[in-house]
């Protein structure tokens, strides 16, 4: 047994071990003791926290200080003139409310308005968005320090919402372009602008998504909605009326998209800002320049995102590509390669295309007469097609929507496809106020969640035939009970079918039910 000497002195080393080590641990600061109590405080962070955070601010601040004197301000101004009412000069339907908030193209009666742009030569070329300069009399460009310019317009696009416009100058600062295709959900943004009258104001944040299109983000097509934007970024930089024309800028000071758009219900920042990639503004910007319009490449198809019916009729493993739908007239260079609707386009010269907008992006690669290879899915066999690519015509029309009627009755069930169709005839194309119909089936009804439901549109679809897995027209409703009858729960029939108010063509593709 241990006297009591012998534990004294025991103790005694250990008090003093536990008094030198909180000695010790004080010295070197290793541990923030007492931070927790201190009155009114926070626990201060390690210096290994604070450097990056620092070095974060002056990264902004760097940006600000080397893109800012390159920003522009730009003020539209038109003079009274006549319009046809209810319409606008080459505005298509919808826009003319959102271009109001968002600092567009002036009304009928005098106006001004105001955006950003950006220069992109030291002699005054400067980018900026086609609803920013649109109608105007009079442009007035003001830069950073202060100077103003009167403009001119170089060359518009609405299919992009891009417009080139130009100041006389000499030696002025300009900004660098990056590569939005390197661009990663996640990374730093830096959006520069005049919102809300308050000139270059710089706001931040990051990539929330890419490829998003005007049908996304629910907002209405401009231009022809066959070459509308599939592939914005969405950045939560704040972005508001006034911040149009203006450059989305990385980490890195390079502009990597002009700000355009915003997704809101009251006209200012809720959290969504939308952004045109440089790479396809650049390419328009240089044909406006070059040629004074836009030549764009095109395969003369439509082509929509692949769902699960399309990639299972088509015997692809992984739901990618983009599904082809109707040609875009009787010559288009697709249908003089070989290539069918209801094919899926999943490779470009080698690369491969996940959705619409990596097809896009890569047929804008190239110019009208260039020769690509197109390799495609169909029905289960993979097969290639060397397409010499067209220019996509430089005027559009907009179809308008007919409206819904009341249909007669006697429509007939096809249960497997959980629809209601009916003959078409002339005595139907009266009651819908048609001219004419196309002959087949038009769908009355589709029942919700069936195999169907949001694949065909009641009241606007006429089924017109069976593509796969037999082809057959398709003119009563006997003939489709008939294909179906020989179909087995969970295959894939792929029906022709005609948009009749606009005469659009697509093949859909459903899984058909038990």
């Amino acid at each position: 047994m241990a006297s009591p000497f012998s534990r004294l002195r025991v103790g005694a080393v250990v008090a003093g071990a536990f008094l030198s080590g909180i000695v010790l641990t004080a010295a070197f600061d290793l541990t923030p003791f007492g931070y927790a109590q201190q009155t009114g405080g926070t626990a201060r962070p390690p210096a290994s926290e604070v450097r990056p955070l620092a070095e974060t601010g002056n990264a902004f601040v760097a940006i600000a200080e080397h893109v800012t004197p390159a920003v522009v301000s730009i003020r539209a101004e038109t003079d009274p003139r006549e319009a046809p009412a209810g319409q606008r000069r080459n505005l298509p339907p919808g826009w003319e409310d959102f271009f109001r908030q968002f600092g567009g193209p002036p009304q009928r009666g005098p106006r001004q308005s105001s955006g950003s742009g950006f220069i992109v030569s030291p002699d005054g070329y400067i980018m900026t968005n086609n609803h920013v300069v649109e109608d105007a009399d009079r442009l007035t460009v003001r830069l950073n320090d202060g100077r103003t310019f009167d403009a001119k317009v170089i060359g518009r696009d609405p299919d992009t919402d891009v417009a080139v416009i130009k100041i006389d100058g000499k030696g002025l600062p300009v900004v660098a372009f990056g590569d939005d295709t390197k661009l990663r959900v996640g990374e730093w943004v830096v959006a520069i602008g005049n919102p809300l009258g308050l000139d270059f104001t710089v706001t931040a944040g990051i990539v929330s998504a890419k490829g998003r299109s005007v049908t996304d983000v629910q907002l209405p097509a401009q231009g022809d909605a066959g070459y509308q934007i599939v592939d914005l970024i969405q950045t939560d930089a704040a972005i508001n009326p006034g911040n149009s024309g203006g450059p989305l800028v990385n980490i890195r000071g390079e502009v990597i998209g002009i700000n355009n758009a915003i997704a809101s219900q009251t006209g200012y920042f809720a959290g969504y800002g939308f952004a045109i990639p440089i790479t396809l503004a650049r390419d328009v910007m240089e044909d406006l320049i070059q040629h004074g319009r836009v030549r764009r490449a095109v395969i003369g198809v439509s082509v929509t995102e692949v769902t699960p019916d399309d990639a299972g009729a088509a015997g692809l493993k992984e739901i990618h590509g983009a599904l082809v739908g109707d040609y875009s007239d009787p010559d288009s260079p697709a249908k003089r390669a070989g290539i069918q609707p209801n094919d899926v386009i999943v490779a470009v010269d080698g690369k491969p295309v996940d959705r619409v907008s990596m097809l896009q992006r890569l047929i804008r690669a190239h110019e009208p007469g260039e020769t690509v290879t197109i390799d495609v899915m169909r029905y289960g066999d993979r097969k290639s097609f060397k397409v010499r690519l067209g220019e996509a015509p430089s005027t559009s029309t907009v179809a308008a929507n007919a409206p819904a009627r009341e249909e007669p009755q006697n429509g007939s069930s096809a249960e497997k496809l959980g629809i209601v169709v009916q003959p078409t005839s002339a005595e139907l194309a009266r009651v819908r106020r048609a001219d004419s119909l196309p002959p087949g089936l038009l769908v009355t009804e589709v029942e919700p969640g069936g195999p169907a439901y949001q694949r065909l549109t009641p009241g606007r679809d006429v089924i017109t035939e069976v593509v796969h897995p037999a082809e057959k027209p398709i003119r009563t409703a006997q003939d489709l009970r008939g294909v179906l009858a020989d179909m087995k729960s969970g295959q894939y029939l792929s029906l022709g079918v005609v948009d009749f108010p606009t005469g659009q063509h697509r093949i859909v593709n459903l899984k058909v039910g038990g």
